[in-house]
């Protein structure tokens, strides 16, 4: 089962979610393979868009030593002491810029020709504010809707002018234009600096919609939705849309690791092994989930 039509999933969406994300890759390298998973489309923000890419370019297990190496030396999120130096108090932008262009070298950054259309979300700011207040509002909006409504699909950075813009992960031609895109997806002040594409400022792709649905395709068919935090619903839920069927999946407690913490790599590994618990649940109930909550169209 290699190819889009005998996948079980169309589309899939990954949500973003910084180091949450590994509980994402944990899932699918358990659930993929055994199910052929080979959607179409992928839709992804921040760190979620770079485990899409990491899964088809690269592998998670080389990837997480690669992160237990560089962080073991890494004591802090933030180095006070830098702000009379002149330097950057927070290790996070050099640390992740660098993965991504040691993890996306020019051979595996090919394989992504064989991947599914991998669509990478990201913000732009409201034309009525620069860069420094947009950061303050939409992390506003994006807290509100996270914290206090817990909303699955947020407005309120979209009700301030926040508008997304999806760039295919395969439009890429250099491993630093994927990575300079990944980055802008996961553009988050003050553990990022503010970052540009053609010039205009852009922020995390969350601040619109951390479930970035809306990149799918409106055609008929399911949906894989991998949240990464826990909302008020049921562990798995489907959402119908126009002939179209979601289904949302979160991690079956909440995922053991912080969204920035680069002090933790063994929190990443933590996050991934619960990922291949909950993958390997979903494989136990798959055929009650496929004859009761996705029944075969008639």
């Amino acid at each position: 089962m290699s190819d889009a039509a005998a996948s079980p999933f169309d589309q899939v969406v990954f949500a973003g979610g910084g180091n949450r994300c590994w509980w994402q890759a944990g899932w699918w390298d358990t659930v993929a393979p055994e199910l052929g998973l080979r959607p179409r489309v992928i839709a992804g923000i921040s760190a979620g868009a770079a485990t899409a890419c990491m899964l088809y370019a690269h592998d998670s297990r080389e990837t997480l030593a690669y992160y237990r190496e560089v962080l073991a030396d890494n004591r802090s999120n933030a180095y006070w002491g830098n702000l009379l130096r002149g330097k950057r108090v927070f290790p996070h932008f050099g640390i992740y810029r660098a993965a991504l262009l040691t993890l996306f070298g020019q051979e595996r950054l090919a394989r992504l020709g064989d991947a599914p259309e991998i669509r990478v979300g990201l913000a732009h700011i409201p034309g009525w504010s620069g860069p420094r207040v947009a950061v303050a509002a939409g992390l506003l909006a994006y807290n509100i809707d996270k914290h206090l409504l817990k909303t699955l699909h947020p407005r309120l950075g979209r009700k301030l002018g926040f508008h997304p813009e999806f760039v295919l992960a395969q439009d890429c031609a250099t491993p630093e234009a994927l990575a300079d895109l990944l980055l802008q997806s996961s553009c988050t002040p003050p553990f990022t600096p503010v970052l540009r594409r053609a010039g205009r400022a852009v922020l995390d792709g969350g601040l619109v919609d951390n479930v970035p649905v809306d990149a799918l395709d409106d055609a008929e068919g399911d949906v894989l939705v991998l949240v990464t935090r826990l909302y008020p619903r049921p562990p798995r839920f489907v959402l119908a849309r126009r002939g179209q069927r979601r289904l949302y999946l979160q991690p079956s407690q909440r995922v053991p690791v912080s969204s920035w913490d680069y002090t933790r790599p063994e929190g990443m590994e933590l996050a991934y092994a619960l990922g291949r618990r909950d993958g390997e649940a979903f494989l136990r109930e798959w055929p009650a989930i496929r004859r009761h909550e996705l029944p075969a169209a008639a």
